[in-house]
């Protein structure tokens, strides 16, 4: 779906429909898998992609990657494996490159080069709130069965509510870097060159969310 920078509400009802499915159903957009595929053989060996593959239980994405909204368990999966199978400061490596790669697909793909034209000219505040609201249109295709609060600013933060991301599993620090990459990518790319976001809370080490805070929007 492309992006659009009107309100939420402005959407049409088959935009809601496909929503409340994709939530209701715990889908998720293939490129949280596809990316990390992508950026997995970049950085370790063959036999590791396959192990953690295996061990996800999504080998077939290893041959033909998935092109539609699919189910956030074996997306989940395929980060927990990831995770579990790489030594700490690589997974996270690894799966900031893939949400950076996300990022990437979505400005180049799924947001109008008119809107990219505006984003990038309007006052670094407005184009941060613009984008924020397209964002918060568009989670449902991120965030699947979890439930997502944007808070709109200066410093913009967003979270997700039962991030199925991390689901049971438990860290002493953050561990959601591809969303927050995925944040920091969009901001760098349509808001502002020295935007950086970061996970301060997240329910896998027992915080009641996952928030991603956003600064340095300014030109």
């Amino acid at each position: 779906m492309t992006m659009s920078l009107a309100h939420p509400s402005t959407f049409d009802d088959g935009a809601d429909k496909a929503r409340s499915s994709a939530s209701a159903a715990g889908r998720i957009g293939p490129n949280a898998a596809i990316q990390l595929l992508r950026a997995l053989p970049l950085a370790v060996d063959p036999e590791t992609v396959r192990r953690i593959v295996v061990t996800a239980g999504v080998e077939d994405w290893a041959a033909q990657a998935p092109a539609d909204m699919v189910d956030e368990r074996p997306v989940a999966a395929l980060h927990r494996a990831t995770r579990s199978i790489l030594e700490p400061q690589s997974a996270l490596a690894i799966l900031a490159e893939a949400g950076s790669r996300t990022g990437d697909y979505i400005v180049a793909n799924r947001i109008p080069v008119w809107a990219r034209a505006i984003l990038k000219v309007l006052p670094a505040a407005l184009s941060s709130r613009a984008l924020a609201r397209a964002i918060t249109a568009h989670a449902w295709t991120f965030v699947g069965s979890g439930r997502f609060v944007c808070k709109p600013g200066k410093d913009p933060t967003f979270e997700i509510w039962s991030n199925p991301l991390c689901a049971g599993e438990t860290s002493a620090a953050p561990m959601c870097v591809w969303h927050a990459a995925v944040f920091e990518r969009l901001y760098q790319a349509l808001v502002s060159p020295r935007a950086k976001a970061v996970e301060t809370h997240c329910s896998a080490r027992g915080d009641a969310c996952c928030r991603f805070a956003v600064s340095g929007i300014r030109r």
